[in-house]
């Protein structure tokens, strides 16, 4: 089979499944379900939530110049799937799926406290592109659920979160770790080749 043109789509996928935290801690609030999100540098931390204006939560992020990111997980399907379905104007998010909040650190939205990760972000520049209006920010503080921490090396373990992603309408737990970073040209040392070999032999008998 050979391949084919599209349209021009979007279809830059997986992407997280992320339920942006927006509003104030025991005030107005709100959750917003976005997959419009993603990293644009590394020093100084910055991320980026594209959202279309008529959206409940686009005015109070405007307002207050500030949000948070709170990672999903596979467990945490529904809550996320629901929270992107039903608007915040009608209901009360946190209340209808039992959701635990707890205050940020230095922004004024709440964080959840299921969540793997959250981060605190403070919007630099808002874009218009179009269907949405980008929201550029400063990464300015992170939350990690200890659970997922190791211990002795005190990095997160991703694989273990069992973080939940988002392709093209649907949803899907990502799969196994296989590797980390520059694995792929890592040099192996003599006994690691020596186990290699004889595991592909035993394989081949």
């Amino acid at each position: 089979m050979g391949r084919v043109d599209w349209k021009p789509g979007t279809l830059i996928y997986p992407l997280p499944a992320i339920l942006v935290s927006c509003g104030d801690f025991g005030a107005e609030m709100n959750l917003l379900t976005a997959s419009w999100v993603g990293t644009v540098c590394t020093n100084p931390p910055m991320c980026y939530v594209s959202i279309r204006p008529e959206r409940h939560s686009y005015a109070m992020i405007k307002e207050r110049m500030e949000f948070g990111l709170n990672l999903t997980t596979v467990e945490m399907a529904r809550q996320t799937d629901w929270c992107g379905v039903v608007s915040g104007r009608k209901y009360d998010k946190v209340a209808e799926m039992g959701l635990e909040i707890e205050p940020a650190s230095l922004i004024s939205a709440p964080l959840l406290v299921d969540s793997p990760l959250s981060l605190e972000c403070r919007v630099r520049e808002i874009m218009p592109l179009g269907s949405h209006d980008m929201f550029l920010a400063d990464v300015i503080n992170v939350r990690a659920n200890e659970r997922y921490l190791d211990p002795k090396t005190g990095g997160f373990d991703m694989e273990r979160a069992g973080l939940l992603a988002y392709a093209h309408g649907e949803y899907f737990a990502l799969g196994e770790f296989l590797g980390h970073f520059g694995w792929s040209v890592k040099k192996t040392t003599r006994e690691e080749e020596r186990k290699r070999r004889a595991h592909e032999s035993q394989k081949i008998k």
